[in-house]
């Protein structure tokens, strides 16, 4: 699995970084078939934020809160892999609910 906080955590909170995001999960969702899932739920949650900003001028409190809460999330994901998969489907579980706006 890419190592997409890695590359989150010295990205811009803006809303471009959210849509390469969103375009990395796709193009990983193709390339590792194994964590299709994982890839496809982290680019759902995105999702929503971007229609709500899109076009529209992003309040820095929102975009600091946000990009934080995106990073834990995607953090979390990562960890996941390496667990036992009862656990691995707590975690899809957890990021399925997880509203960003």
């Amino acid at each position: 699995m890419m190592n997409l906080h890695d590359w989150l955590s010295v990205q811009h909170p803006g809303l471009r970084t959210y849509k390469a995001f969103q375009q990395k999960t796709f193009e990983l969702s193709k390339t590792d078939a194994e964590h299709k899932a994982l890839y496809k739920l982290l680019s759902s949650i995105v999702s929503p934020y971007i229609d709500a900003f899109d076009e529209e001028p992003l309040p820095n409190a929102i975009a600091e809160t946000t990009f934080s809460r995106l990073l834990e999330v995607v953090r979390d994901a990562e960890n996941s892999v390496l667990l036992p998969l009862p656990e691995q489907v707590r975690v899809l579980n957890s990021i399925a609910s997880v509203d960003l706006v």
